[in-house]
């Protein structure tokens, strides 16, 4: 075997060019300079500087600030346009955009719980959504709520429901994109003050003109003070129903002639409902769409009385039938992935920073990227045969990113030589 070495500027991941020109292109880039202002700590790079660099770092499959110094500089300085910035300056950066956390101490049980609210960053994320044309204000859209708790041993982690120690941020979302992120102690259970994190969540869409249609959460949601807030600001609501003693009484009630069979995404399973159903004892009555699934084991329910696994969702929809609002609330499948995503993906399980504070604005920074990163795929898999919109990053990068390049020039001008028999010309029409 012989070697031979060549001093050429080469970048391994010559399809990042494109992404950092879109990054621009796209308007995302002035967005975030002109809703965050100038940096004045400091100078060298702005605020899109910081988010591009770390775009650079997950695009070009890092997962951490530390792979710019380690791994990842001396390519993404072979980018046109792009200066790669060191790992203290995007830490610097992130915590110049935190919010304080404050406190609130439950009078019922004593227990402090932490928040981190970052209205400007939730601007911005929204923002970032309509400008690169993944949100619209003539369109009506389904809202996605949940908590996911993160694990982490950081300063201020909190012990959760899961018995790890992390925390437990609210992550709004429309169509699997996150629009709303807001930082919570790991004690903090989803229940506790939902009302208050939703009316912010609205309050920013609000902001932005975005239209909500339907609503769609778990069971941490079925709370009188939640479903008035919903009800208000939303065309219709899906919301799991927690079980009780008279919801159990009044299902293994029912005649058997009441329930359907149906398969809803190739799962058999049998669906009612129970009209007029009052929660929380108020004077409001809404439906209660159920659905059960005959239990493998044969084992009889004590309540219900049937071998079944079975369920309730609370809504005030009236037309559609009971497995089309089942098979919409089954859809939070997919908002649920989006914390895999988000982990795995885009660095929610490597949190950098000791404080909820930062931590959160690093969230919302890589919800931005993340999102960015949906409008990137979308895109291009119109354009090149051999990308699909379903792919997850690590495919991405693999079929996309990783492609030899250098700029040369010729003809008196900058061309991108790229060193593989892919095709990328379609991005330039």
């Amino acid at each position: 075997m012989h070697i031979t070495k060549s001093a050429d500027k080469i970048t391994p991941f010559g399809g990042f060019n494109f992404c950092y020109e879109h990054f621009h292109q796209s308007g995302l880039a002035d967005l975030i300079d002109r809703q965050l202002g100038e940096r004045v700590q400091t100078r060298g790079f702005s605020y899109s500087d910081i988010v591009g660099n770390q775009l650079g770092i997950f695009l070009c499959g890092g997962d951490c600030a530390e792979d710019l110094a380690e791994h990842l500089s001396g390519p993404l300085d072979q980018i046109k346009g792009m200066s790669a910035s060191s790992p203290d300056t995007i830490l610097r950066g992130i915590k110049e955009l935190s919010q304080q956390t404050t406190e609130q101490i439950n009078p019922a049980s004593g227990v402090a719980h932490q928040f981190n609210i970052n209205t400007p960053l939730n601007e911005l994320l929204v923002g970032a959504l309509q400008v690169t044309g993944q949100l619209n204000k003539q369109d009506c859209y389904d809202l996605d709520y949940d908590n996911q708790v993160i694990a982490t041993e950081k300063w201020d982690a909190a012990r959760t429901y899961k018995k790890c120690n992390g925390y437990q941020p609210a992550v709004a979302s429309i169509g699997n994109k996150p629009v709303y992120i807001e930082g919570r102690g790991g004690n903090s259970p989803a229940t506790y003050a939902q009302q208050q994190t939703l009316k912010r969540v609205f309050e920013t869409l609000s902001n932005h003109q975005v239209s909500i249609g339907r609503f769609r959460a778990d069971s941490a949601s079925y709370q009188k003070e939640v479903v008035k807030i919903v009800e208000n600001q939303c065309n219709s609501f899906c919301i799991r129903a927690k079980r009780s003693p008279a919801m159990e009484q009044q299902v293994g009630a029912l005649p058997e002639d009441d329930w359907k069979s149906v398969a809803i995404s190739g799962q058999p399973m049998d669906v009612a409902e129970l009209s007029g159903w009052r929660p929380f004892g108020g004077d409001r009555a809404y439906r209660l769409v159920l659905s059960r699934i005959k239990r493998a084991d044969g084992q009889a329910d004590i309540f219900s009385g049937g071998a079944y696994t079975w369920r309730a969702i609370l809504t005030d929809e009236q037309e559609a039938a009971p497995e089309e609002v089942v098979a919409f609330y089954n859809g939070r499948g997919a908002s649920e992935r989006l914390f895999d995503v988000m982990g795995n993906d885009f660095g929610w399980s490597k949190l950098p920073c000791s404080l909820l504070s930062h931590n959160t604005a690093f969230m919302i920074l890589t919800g931005i990227i993340a999102n960015f990163y949906r409008y990137l795929i979308e895109r291009y898999a119109q354009q090149l045969s051999w990308l699909q919109p379903t792919f997850r990053l690590k495919k991405f990068i693999f079929r996309f990113i990783s492609v030899p390049a250098k700029w040369i020039r010729t003809g008196r001008r900058a061309v991108l030589k790229l060193y593989t028999d892919k095709d990328y010309s379609p991005l330039l029409a």
